[in-house]
């Protein structure tokens, strides 16, 4: 029995490649043509939730203008995969900059797809370690494309399971332990809460939403759903943004080499704003 048979809804490979338009263009995502099946189970929720009974009436719809769908649709199609201190070898390296002699001002920086909140958090704990306590002036602007995760990660409440990477020391210091009816969750302590602010940003934005001069940019694992001159664009915007030795963390399978116009490799997925820019 062929696939189209077994599928709730009439799927084709025009639907698809409307799909695959739609995201670019509204979102900047390459959706690549092996995500046909992807596209296909995580849209198929939408239509039930919408009472949509094909996939031509669905994209229809959302190219009328339904901006509460084209947030649902651009949700479903993105992928929130993150943990605490994921890509550990960063940490050391964020807190050695923090840490740098002759900074006095407040320290700013921006974890531009923050998923669930782990990424940002993670970047919080990491200052308040390298400054020793609370004292020193930290903020961090979260953001990601998803209201459903910005969510949770306002929340701060994970599962006991999620913090098993973490020291028994620093969960005692930035976590409480549930109890009772939260017992197997932790809650992340109001103070390193407040070092953050969580807010949507879209990438592919003509502006975003910071003034500050950033001490480091965090966008890790999200580029590779870009193309190269998407990708550009974006890089572009990120080194104004940076104070003059302001690093950019990236993720493991990421590369930007194509903007040494604007940043210079530091180490291991960690570039650096180049001085003429």
């Amino acid at each position: 029995m062929s696939v189209e048979h077994t599928r709730e809804f009439h799927f084709t490979t025009q639907d698809f490649q409307l799909i695959r338009k739609l995201i670019y263009e509204h979102a900047g995502i390459s959706l690549s043509e092996s995500k046909q099946e992807l596209a296909y189970s995580r849209l198929a929720r939408r239509l039930r939730a919408t009472g949509v009974k094909t996939f031509a009436e669905y994209l229809n719809r959302l190219q009328r203008g339904d901006e509460a769908e084209w947030e649902a649709f651009t949700n479903s199609l993105t992928t929130n995969l993150t943990s605490f201190f994921r890509e550990a070898h960063h940490f050391p390296v964020l807190a050695g900059h923090l840490r740098k002699p002759g900074k006095t001002h407040p320290s700013v920086m921006w974890c531009s797809a923050c998923s669930t909140g782990e990424e940002a958090y993670s970047m919080a704990m990491t200052a308040v370690d390298a400054f020793g306590g609370f004292d020193h002036p930290v903020r961090i602007i979260a953001s990601d494309l998803d209201t459903n995760v910005l969510q949770t990660a306002r929340t701060g409440r994970y599962k006991l399971e999620s913090v098993a990477r973490i020291s028994a020391l620093q969960i005692d210091k930035f976590f409480v332990r549930g109890k009772g009816e939260d017992a197997g969750f932790v809650q992340v302590r109001p103070e390193l809460r407040k070092m953050i602010s969580f807010q949507r940003i879209n990438l592919l934005d003509a502006t975003w939403p910071i003034r500050e001069q950033l001490d480091a940019i965090f966008c890790r694992n999200v580029m590779i759903y870009f193309d190269k001159d998407t990708q550009l664009k974006i890089l572009k915007k990120f080194a104004p943004l940076l104070r003059g030795d302001g690093l950019l963390f990236a993720g493991h399978s990421e590369n930007f080499h194509h903007a040494d116009a604007w940043f210079k490799l530091r180490g291991h997925t960690v570039y650096q704003r180049t001085e003429n820019r």
